[in-house]
C-alpha cells in the first residue's frame, strides 16, 4: 500500500514553492494544491485580504486553507508566512515537510515587480527581514531543505523526488 502522508512545501516568498511543488506532485501522480491559489478561489485577492481584513485574518484563511488542502493530500505549497500561525505549524504534525530556500540575490530577479503585500514597502531589504523571522520556525519544522537558488529547477523537484521516495520506502 502507498504512503499517503502529504508532502508539504514551506519557505520564504520566491523560492519556488508552487513551481516545485506542481512539478513534484505531477512526477508522484498525486494532487497539488497550492494554498494562496485555494484563498483566492474562495476570498478573491490575496493583497485585498491583507487590505480590507488584516494579516491576522488572512493567517486565519490560511490555516483552514492548509487543514483543507492536507486534507485532499498529494503536495501542498504554502505561503511564505502560513508557518507564523500555530494552527497550521500544528496542521503540519505527521506531514513531510520539504524546505526551500533561495539566496537574496536569486529571489530579488523573481520578486521584482510583484504585488506581494510584506513587501510592497520595502523589496529585498522586507524580503530578509521576512526571511530572519522566519528562519528558525522552517528550520524546526523541516524534515529535509532544498536549495533553490542557481539551480534549474528539474534539479531540485529531483531531489524532492528522491527524498520523498525514499522516506516511502519503508512504508508498510
Amino acid at each position: 500500500m502507498p504512503d499517503t502522508t502529504p508532502v508539504v512545501v514551506i519557505g520564504p516568498m520566491g523560492a519556488g514553492k508552487s513551481t516545485v511543488g506542481k512539478r513534484v506532485a505531477k512526477r508522484l501522480g498525486v494532487p497539488f494544491t497550492d494554498t494562496d491559489r485555494l484563498i483566492v478561489r474562495q476570498h478573491g485577492p490575496i493583497p485585498a485580504i491583507f487590505a480590507d481584513r488584516g494579516e491576522p485574518a488572512f493567517r486565519q484563511l490560511e490555516a483552514d486553507a492548509v487543514r483543507q488542502a492536507l486534507e485532499t493530500g498529494g503536495v501542498v505549497a504554502v505561503g511564505g508566512g502560513a508557518v507564523t500561525h500555530a494552527a497550521t505549524r500544528d496542521a503540519l504534525v505527521g506531514a513531510r515537510v520539504v524546505l526551500l530556500t533561495v539566496s537574496p540575490e536569486a529571489v530579488a530577479e523573481r520578486i521584482s515587480g510583484s504585488d506581494r503585500p510584506l513587501l510592497a514597502a520595502g523589496g529585498i531589504d522586507a524580503w530578509q527581514t521576512i526571511l530572519d523571522e522566519r528562519a528558525a520556525t522552517y528550520a524546526e519544522l523541516a524534515h529535509v531543505v532544498v536549495d533553490t537558488s542557481r539551480r534549474p529547477m528539474s534539479h531540485v523537484v529531483d531531489d524532492v523526488v528522491a527524498w520523498v521516495r525514499g522516506t516511502t520506502e519503508g512504508a508498510p
